[in-house]
């Protein structure tokens, strides 16, 4: 799934590069698109970058 986001992440970008003439509405759509892809990536990235914790939640021996 994640590497499907990247290729569509990296495409849309290679679009909105481009010197290529298109609609004002195609590239409105294409900005919003990479927005939203964006920020799929970095939840994406932060689900899978958080360290997995062991023992009691909410302990006090934690904070300590």
């Amino acid at each position: 799934m994640r590497q499907l986001i990247d290729k569509i992440s990296q495409a849309v970008q290679v679009v909105l590069l481009a010197p290529i003439k298109l609609p004002a509405k195609a590239l409105n759509v294409l900005k919003y698109i990479a927005v939203g892809l964006g920020i799929i990536e970095q939840v994406i990235k932060d689900d899978t970058d958080k360290p997995k914790t062991e023992g009691k939640e909410g302990s006090d021996e934690a904070a300590e």
